[in-house]
């Protein structure tokens, strides 16, 4: 079937929220300008016809956005697959739905008086679906004006589900991490043993391994055992994921001219390495032991998808997670020891509270949309958790690895049929957010107030 433009309505969910829109006949241009009060909410939607199920279409506009005070918050762009009215702003469960990004360019987008913004989504059409609405909505604002053309849909022919990845989570059991240690290539030949069994006995596509594995339990300063990357000991795990053609992520002490970070070093499944994370956030003892902390959360490209890391303490910074979330991870992978949030909330010795534990890393997946890998040294704990919450495969301490699949095009919707991880991240408003990155919270400078009498 081909794909046809039937028809361009106006839409709004009330009459005194609606735009004034018009048609610009000498150029087929859609226009819809604000209505002079704030309610408005509104715009043009366009029906095709020739949809075919199970295609992957590129839907895609430009629109020229005049004076509006902040183009990513008021304009916004949706996909619904089949027909829809043009007072319906609540389709409820039967119709499945999308958001469409826009790009322009400048990410804030503020203040500018005349913006041009590419809106473009690869989606696929579901089953028993012909027709889909495309809508343009202006919304939130007193003024200013969009002007566009009809979409374009292009046929990217049929789309072919990616097979599930199987994944591991590799730190030997709890009754193995308490052995004693004595040197950086014991540690590699009982790691790297590990990873050789994960890959070649269970088949995993995407290997983690715990904290710093490779200097763990060392009975001397991080300063003496950090090693430089790459190196022989990384070296071992790259001829691993080239011989099975898997993801590798190693936790290690790192050296780099002269400084030490604790890291978390990405292979590739060619032994390339991928990327290098160095922990941010340093626990409160490793803070003042020398180690160097890391400045950035990069996300690196691997045959697997793209891998992001954080490290330990980062995981009690909820803005760790989410900078890998924000910058595009399909997964992120933990190498921890533990967390104070899942222990003793009182002196004494550290005890592992697993209801806890399991209810931080579960809000951390659905909070991002990723699959988290958590390997922590002793075993326990160590969990695979897909990007809904599930726990796909937790150690309960009695095993040496944790292996689960995971389903990389999962396919999951809210009850309403929009997408999680669309919805995830275009509900969001980062201009309202600017405390979230402030280096003086209220939360901190209350910590210098006097306890009331």
């Amino acid at each position: 079937m081909t794909v046809t433009f039937a028809r361009a309505d106006q839409w709004t969910p009330h009459p005194q929220a609606a735009c004034r829109n018009h048609l610009q006949e000498t150029d087929q241009r859609y226009l819809s300008n604000a209505n002079g009060t704030l309610s408005t909410c509104g715009g043009w939607q366009f029906g095709f016809s020739g949809v075919t199920p199970g295609h992957q279409y590129r839907i895609s506009w430009e629109a020229s956005c005049t004076d509006l005070a902040d183009v990513t918050d008021m304009l916004v762009g949706h996909v619904y697959w089949g027909q829809i009215a043009t007072d319906c702003y609540a389709p409820g469960t039967s119709t499945i739905w999308d958001y469409v990004a826009g790009d322009c360019g400048d990410a804030t987008a503020k203040n500018v008086a005349q913006t041009c913004v590419q809106f473009s989504a690869d989606l696929v059409a579901p089953d028993a679906v012909t027709t889909v609405t495309v809508r343009s909505t202006l919304r939130w604002t007193a003024q200013g004006q969009v002007s566009m053309q009809v979409p374009e849909l292009e046929d990217l022919g049929p789309y072919v589900q990616r097979p599930t990845l199987r994944v591991a989570a590799v730190t030997g059991s709890e009754e193995a991490g308490g052995e004693p240690r004595q040197d950086v290539e014991g540690n590699v030949n009982r790691y790297a043993e590990l990873a050789q069994r994960a890959c070649a006995e269970h088949g995993a596509k995407l290997v983690a391994l715990p904290e710093i594995c490779l200097q763990w339990k060392l009975p001397t300063h991080a300063f003496e055992d950090a090693i430089e990357v790459p190196g022989p000991e990384t070296a071992r795990f790259a001829q691993i994921a080239a011989d099975h053609r898997a993801v590798i992520v190693v936790g290690l002490l790192e050296r780099v001219a002269g400084a030490v970070y604790n890291s978390a070093v990405v292979i590739d499944s060619d032994g390339q390495i991928s990327g290098t994370y160095r922990k941010v956030h340093l626990a409160s003892t490793e803070a003042i032991s020398g180690i160097m902390p890391g400045e950035s959360f990069p996300v690196m490209d691997t045959a697997v998808g793209r891998v992001g890391c954080t490290i330990c303490m980062d995981s009690s910074a909820a803005e760790s997670a989410r900078m890998i979330g924000l910058n595009g991870a399909d997964f992120l992978v933990l190498p921890i020891m533990g967390d104070h949030r899942a222990s003793l909330w009182t002196p004494g010795s550290p005890r592992l509270d697993e209801e806890r534990w399991r209810c931080i890393q579960r809000t951390r997946a659905m909070d991002n949309q990723l699959c988290m890998v958590v390997a922590r040294n002793m075993g326990r704990g160590s969990c695979i958790i897909d990007r809904s919450g599930e726990v796909k495969a937790y150690n309960d301490g009695s095993q040496d690895m944790v292996v689960a699949d995971v389903e990389q095009d999962d396919g999951y919707r809210k009850w309403n049929g929009g997408c999680f991880r669309q919805v995830n991240w275009r509900q969001r408003r980062p201009h309202l957010y600017e405390s979230y990155a402030s280096p003086e919270p209220v939360a901190l400078r209350r910590l210098r107030e006097p306890v009331p009498a």
